[in-house]
């Protein structure tokens, strides 16, 4: 019950950031996602997988930019080794 307390936590800290206007959004970003990341193992350790998927969905909402650029860096490591 306490990693959900955190996690409910997380998200409001995160949709106040995402209201503000600023240039601190990706150091606040990367804050959020160096928290975020043992959040979500402790919520699937204490809760189980299921409950896990359903906070990572969640915090990939939340973070949709810096996972969106995360994957064209990945899509571009990718293609790069691949020719």
């Amino acid at each position: 019950m306490v990693s959900l307390t955190l996690v409910c936590i997380w998200v409001v800290v995160a949709s106040g950031i995402a209201m503000s206007s600023g240039r601190w959004h990706w150091p606040a970003a990367y804050g959020l996602i160096a928290v975020g990341i043992p959040l979500l193992g402790y919520v699937t350790y204490q809760n189980g997988p299921l409950i896990g998927l359903f906070v990572l969905a969640g915090g990939v909402s939340m973070l949709r930019w810096p996972v969106r650029f995360f994957g064209r860096w990945v899509l571009r490591q990718v293609r790069g080794r691949a020719e």
